[in-house]
């Protein structure tokens, strides 16, 4: 059957053709409270992969009902985890996402319409909005929380060896998107306490690795008392931190914490050679 220049067909045919694929990559470990809601906001994809680590709870079932790809990976660090994600994706485009983070409605039609066509750039920033001790987050330095998790397959791998702050290494021109990824980060003050002195212990480690240990008395002054205050100092008042309430002061408060806890325990890593 010929078809016509013009006809519905050849317009569908060519918009078929023409969209790119998109795979999801995640990495989760006892995840069955965070993964529906995710997995929910990219069900349209045509590839979930996610990377487990050893849950012990639902979070396999639950993949799986949503028509997840899973593997087992020992966990090796974030980058590492991720990059093992990465490579088992096989479409044309890669959306790497945490399991605590969902893409806003305005945000999946933003991405679909995107791929729907010939991107302009190949790699994408998107705007993240994150929820801590019940309240969204909008000042402080805290949003817009750009990452960059939306890039052509095999072209942004993670960096590795750097805990759990690990982020794509793309080389070409970045577009940005203007929809919101929502972060359901802490949703109560003892979840992140506890994060936040598992992560200040790997960053611990990072920094007595690379000698960073505040051997000298104004290294240790500045490391572990200055820079704390002097962060909470211009994220709370002069990036407005204080508009977001009481909740905007614990976040800020305890952030000035966690840069404290990372200096002290790596001096105290230092301290224990001795």
């Amino acid at each position: 059957m010929l078809l016509g220049v013009g006809s519905p067909l050849t317009h569908w045919f060519i918009l078929h053709s023409m969209r790119k694929t998109l795979s999801v990559a995640m990495i989760a470990m006892n995840e069955e409270a965070n993964l529906p809601r995710t997995l929910e906001s990219v069900r349209w994809a045509d590839e979930i992969i996610v990377v487990d680590s050893g849950s012990r709870d639902r979070t396999l079932e639950i993949a799986h009902s949503f028509g997840a790809k899973t593997s087992y990976h020992a966990f090796g660090g974030h980058g590492e985890q991720k990059n093992v994600a990465l490579g088992l994706c096989t479409s044309d485009w890669t959306l790497l996402l945490d399991a605590d983070e969902v893409l806003s409605p305005e945000l999946q039609t933003e991405i679909q319409r995107l791929l729907g066509e010939e991107p302009k750039f190949g790699a994408y920033w998107i705007p993240r909005l994150n929820f801590y001790f019940g309240r969204w987050i909008r000042h402080g330095g805290f949003y817009p929380d750009y990452k960059l998790r939306l890039f052509r397959r095999g072209t942004a791998p993670l960096s590795e060896g750097v805990g759990p702050h690990s982020t794509p290494q793309f080389s070409g021109p970045k577009g940005k998107l203007k929809h919101d990824m929502l972060h359901y980060a802490y949703p109560t003050l003892a979840i992140y306490l506890e994060h936040m002195n598992r992560y200040s212990s790997e960053i611990a480690q990072l920094l007595h690795q690379r000698g960073r240990t505040s051997k000298s008395l104004p290294a240790f002054i500045w490391n572990a008392v200055l820079n704390p205050a002097a962060t909470f100092l211009y994220n709370y008042c002069f990036r407005l931190g204080f508009l977001d309430g009481r909740e905007g002061l614990l976040l800020h408060l305890n952030h000035s914490v966690y840069i404290h806890w990372k200096f002290v325990k790596a001096w105290w890593l230092a301290k224990g050679e001795k």
